[in-house]
């Protein structure tokens, strides 16, 4: 058979070539494919694309960092959105409207509880006894952190042991599966069916693929959807759901940050604040059912957006700032992606990672450690009332804000240092942090915001950075949505560096956008038409060989014809722009006729020009076999014609080889995880 660089199994007793210049094609048996020339490229929009099944309701989950919510929406009453109002166990101080993403295992590692119940339980546990349970929280970040992501990649929970990350993503999807069901059946008075649901869960934009793939496996474990019936589950990007809901919003439901206009009947010398609150009543007393806030969402891309603007959407969560440019086109008001999603750990987990360097200061990173996996609970809930406190730094804000230390904390400091809190405060010479007889930390407004400063500088600095790109230029509207959003200092940043560009907006209920637009695109998934593949993505082919200009390691001569190996085929450039459904077409014949099995590997790379499937950052994501046996009755033609599709532009690729002699045919999902 020929050989090439078209990857495959290594046979018992074969090394993998070690030098790097060598070809994996060496060792490798495979047949190999070369390209019929001129090769063509159709891009046609796939006609079964519109084929939509019907679900009575759409489902979207947001699966936060920090906190995660729910909202559905009846596809036959498709302007009311339900958002859940109240979960059970909420905070003081904070909005409930979404639970904190934390979950109890029991010590057999089956699954307890989610969100508030899941942080009260484990709280009440005696601290022996929590010592053995597995709680974790803010574990979503592992997705964006880990380099070389499986299905086995490990998540720490906070007593140190170690759980499989798929587990608890899957547990957690299942857990919101299982309550949506349950309030919908609940709403019709009968019982939903899964089956009848057409579920969307959101992911950070500037993920990269195994991540959202993870995310999708994760959902097909917890049962909300099975890889033969994947179109009941789309993953929708969270900047993309806010971009769709940012556009149906009318004026009243806006705050515009410059304060020079009135915005929601109020002038600007009001403050911001007192304008949501009022915005919020307003929304309260529209409508209401049991358990949700009910909005409606007929509303038009307001007067103001014409063809061709632009805007900017800074979704800033918990763990990820994600930052995504739009286009409206007319007259469908579709969304057109000008340019690849940017962003970057840049969350509001930045505050508190910088809140832990400064007890750490304070108290000493060995003490912090230690107290951490001895009193796990009382460290959560240190945190929590750091979060309440949090909420409450503002840029005018001139009163000190106080922070509760938990009483093991003080108690276990004195065990391990043999001297007060009181006594390290004074010794640290931290300013602006003091103690107050009270038991609590007392913190200047200074010393707050200089806890902010450095993940909004990061954000800053990433906007500065888009902004200077020509697609960016003329911005009209910038969005600030997501959680992090309602953070008065990250407001006043934004506000004070771009306000002369372009006019900042920020939706009210801004933590909700992302939910909310999440189910107008389940409603409606063509919605978004263009976007920029964020990879190069390309199959390893036989070429001629070329002196001079293919190099000598590549070579390989075969039945007297000289073939060069390796070489990386593309179908599409990273940052290219992709249409919903569109197809790429190359075709490709067998390097030798008699072949019959044709493999044809696919590739990706974040780098645009890439010359070999060897080059350094490639990596194999998909392999298509077809099988030619058993066709010998057929006529083929000398020059057999194998014709190789990729689908792009939906948040996932699907590949399809067909022969076109026999017309037969194989599919693959593109695959990051298992290769």
């Amino acid at each position: 058979s020929y050989l090439a660089g078209a990857g495959g199994t290594e046979r018992p007793g074969e090394t993998a070539p070690t030098s790097a210049y060598s070809s994996p094609a060496r060792s490798l048996g495979d047949t190999g494919i070369t390209p019929l020339s001129p090769s063509h490229i159709v891009n046609d929009a796939d006609p079964d694309v519109s084929e939509q099944q019907s679900f009575l309701v759409v489902v979207a989950i947001d699966f936060g960092t920090t906190s995660s919510g729910y909202a559905y929406s009846f596809t036959k009453e498709p302007e009311c959105i339900h958002v859940m109002r109240r979960w059970e166990g909420g905070d003081p101080g904070v909005s409930n409207q979404k639970t904190p993403t934390t979950i109890l295992l029991t010590p057999e590692r089956k699954f307890h509880s989610f969100g508030y119940a899941a942080r009260d339980f484990y709280h009440d546990l005696d601290p022996n006894e929590a010592k053995q349970w597995l709680y974790l929280e803010k574990f979503k970040m592992k997705l964006h952190t880990t380099g070389d992501l499986t299905m086995d990649t490990d998540l720490t929970a906070a007593n140190g042991k170690k759980v499989k990350a798929l587990e608890i993503f899957a547990y957690a999807l299942q857990y919101f599966k299982e309550q949506a069901l349950k309030e919908l059946s609940d709403q019709a008075g009968s019982e939903f069916e899964n089956s009848d649901v057409r579920w969307v869960i959101t992911v950070p934009a500037i993920w990269k693929q195994p991540a959202k793939q993870f995310m999708r496996q994760a959902a097909y474990q917890a049962g909300l959807a099975s890889p033969e019936n994947s179109d009941q589950l789309i993953i929708a990007l969270e900047p993309e759901a806010a971009s769709i809901y940012c556009r149906k919003l009318r004026l009243h439901q806006m705050i515009e940050l410059s304060g020079k206009t009135a915005v929601n009947g109020y002038s600007g010398r009001d403050t911001v604040g007192a304008g949501f609150a009022q915005a919020k009543e307003h929304i309260r007393r529209n409508r209401q059912s049991r358990t949700f806030l009910v909005e409606n969402v007929i509303g038009e891309i307001w007067s103001e957006l014409e063809e061709g603007d632009k805007y900017v959407v800074v979704d800033s969560g918990g763990g990820t700032v994600d930052l995504t440019v739009h286009q409206i086109r007319l007259p469908e008001g579709h969304l057109k992606e000008l340019y690849k999603a940017t962003g970057g750990p840049y969350g509001s987990l930045g505050v508190d990672y910088e809140f832990e360097k400064l007890l750490c200061k304070i108290f000493g990173e060995d003490f912090i450690e230690q107290f951490k996996i001895k009193r796990p609970a009382a460290w959560v809930d240190l945190m929590i009332a750091f979060e309440s406190r949090k909420r409450a730094a503002a840029p005018d804000r001139t009163n000190p804000l106080n922070i509760t230390l938990p009483f093991s904390f003080i108690d276990y400091y004195k065990k391990f240092r043999g001297h007060s809190v009181e006594h390290a405060l004074r010794k640290s010479n931290v300013d602006f942090v003091k103690w107050s007889s009270q038991g609590m930390l007392r913190m200047s407004p200074d010393a707050m915001n200089a806890l902010f400063k450095p993940t909004i500088d990061s954000i800053i600095e990433h906007l500065r950075d888009l902004f200077q790109k020509p697609e960016v230029s003329t911005v009209k509207f910038l969005f600030l949505v997501g959680g992090f959003a309602e953070a008065p200092l990250l407001q006043q940043a934004v506000q004070a560096a771009f306000g002369d560009k372009c006019r900042i907006i920020i939706p009210q209920d801004v933590g909700l956008t992302i939910l909310k637009g999440a189910v107008l695109f389940g409603l409606d998934p063509a919605v978004i038409k263009v976007r920029r593949s964020p990879l190069t993505y390309g199959v390893g082919v036989l070429n001629r060989y070329v002196e001079g200009k293919h190099p000598p390691e590549k070579l390989l001569v075969k039945d007297g014809t000289r073939w060069c190996t390796d070489v990386f085929d593309k179908f599409i450039s990273a940052d290219q722009s992709v249409a919903l459904g569109e197809l790429v077409k190359r075709s490709y014949t067998p390097a030798k006729p008699s072949q019959l099995v044709i493999v044809i590997n696919i590739y990706s790379s974040e780098h645009d020009n890439v010359s070999f499937i060897t080059d350094p950052g490639v990596k194999k994501c998909g392999t298509l076999r077809l099988d030619l046996t058993g066709t010998s009755g057929v006529a083929v033609p000398a020059r057999r014609e194998i014709q190789t599709l990729m689908q792009f532009g939906d948040t996932e690729i699907k590949a399809t080889a067909v022969d076109i002699a026999t017309s037969k045919s194989v599919k693959v999902g593109i695959d990051f995880l298992n290769y």
